[in-house]
């Protein structure tokens, strides 16, 4: 089997094309080593550089694209910008390369003789389509609430209340059948580029995946990234015993899912025998709070780093949100397996022997926010 991955030298990407290689499986990697992601690195990891071929370019140049494209039988379509904050300000780019990229991939398949040999799209789609979470009212029944308003946020009530009686709602896994509420340009993209995916798929007869990841972590993520991954971000600066700024009151959380998990739903999705066309949650279900995640980090490196809790918001963010599994389960009959304990010890042990970052970046990109207009502090309420 011959597959293309876009966005292949990410994390993913990686992890992805170790194990399709395990299979026998004949891997291209097309992808432009993001400075932001990759920094200065330009290669890909040793143990897998000789045995892919490698397309260096950007996913928007539709001739190296297609040329990419000849010769494949699945495609998994990984290439996206990300991170919700600076998507509220980049607004052009994120649609540029989630969107229209997405779009032109399609137009080469559909126009040309690839739409003949391609059979399966996995793309990448992303939790944050839905929003919020869905929640449960005891009086009005399960449903996903509305974004948060500006001057509840700046009155720290950062929690989510049923709008018709104003009680407490309580968070339950998010399914597939949810409404689309996305609050960030990131999401919208995402929203967007995979119901392209989907519909090209209907179109045409083939199968199609959107594997809709939750907060995807482990051993060889970017830790240079200053807009994705708290575990990343909290890990860089415990390890330097700085300061660990949290925002909101630290309560909100989010479904966190092992790379492993998320290899082993994807490979699946690739060899997947039978018809379908459709999105699959990727999740654990299990919401953890950013404050547990702090806590958990710090302790690891010693307690080294001083805990804060700001009440600084940014626009774009959510509340909570947690994954329902029981359709990927019945689709690829699996569930993920690793738990968050076993996963975040395996990528910390990982990231204690990497090399020390910028601890600056991550403020860096929060003072972009801030002068944007986008992240609210208490002095500013």
């Amino acid at each position: 089997m011959r597959v293309l991955i876009t966005g292949g030298a990410g994390f993913i990407g990686t992890n992805l094309t170790r194990r399709l290689l395990s299979q026998g499986c004949d891997v291209s990697i097309f992808d432009n080593f993001s400075k932001q992601v990759h920094g200065d690195n330009k290669t890909l990891e040793e143990d897998i550089s000789q045995k892919v071929t490698l397309i260096n370019g950007d996913i928007r140049d539709t001739d190296l694209l297609f040329k990419s494209l000849s010769g494949i039988d699945v495609l998994v379509h990984l290439a996206a910008e990300t991170g919700t904050g600076q998507s509220m300000y980049d607004i052009s780019n994120y649609f540029e390369v989630n969107v229209q990229a997405t779009a032109n991939m399609l137009d080469l398949i559909q126009n040309t003789y690839l739409k003949d040999t391609i059979k399966n799209i996995i793309v990448a789609s992303s939790r944050s389509i839905y929003g919020e979470g869905l929640y449960n009212c005891r009086e009005h029944g399960s449903f996903t609430p509305p974004q948060r308003h500006l001057d509840e946020l700046k009155n720290k009530k950062f929690e989510l209340y049923c709008p018709k009686c104003q009680s407490e709602l309580k968070l339950i896994p998010t399914t597939e059948s949810s409404r689309f509420d996305p609050q960030s340009y990131y999401a919208l993209t995402k929203q967007i580029q995979e119901q392209i995916v989907l519909l090209y798929a209907r179109t045409n007869k083939i199968n199609a995946f959107a594997l809709r990841y939750q907060n995807v972590y482990g051993p060889g993520q970017s830790l240079l990234n200053p807009y994705t991954g708290i575990l990343a971000i909290f890990s860089n600066l415990s390890k330097q015993g700085k300061d660990i700024d949290i925002y909101e009151d630290g309560l909100e959380s989010r479904d966190f899912v092992y790379i492993d998990d998320i290899v082993e739903v994807t490979v699946k999705s690739i060899l997947y025998k039978q018809k379908f066309v459709g999105s699959l949650n990727v999740g654990t279900g299990i919401p953890v709070t950013v404050n547990t995640v702090a806590q958990k980090i710090n302790e690891y490196f010693g307690n080294k780093s001083n805990i804060s809790i700001s009440n600084s918001f940014r626009l774009g963010d959510i509340r909570h949100n947690i994954a329902s599994t029981d359709y990927l389960n019945e689709i690829l009959s699996y569930t993920p397996k690793v738990t968050f304990e076993i996963g975040l010890n395996n990528f910390l042990d990982w990231a204690a022997n990497q090399p020390l970052h910028n601890p600056d970046s991550y403020s860096s990109s929060a003072n972009i926010l801030r002068e944007k207009g986008l992240m609210i502090s208490p002095g500013e309420l």
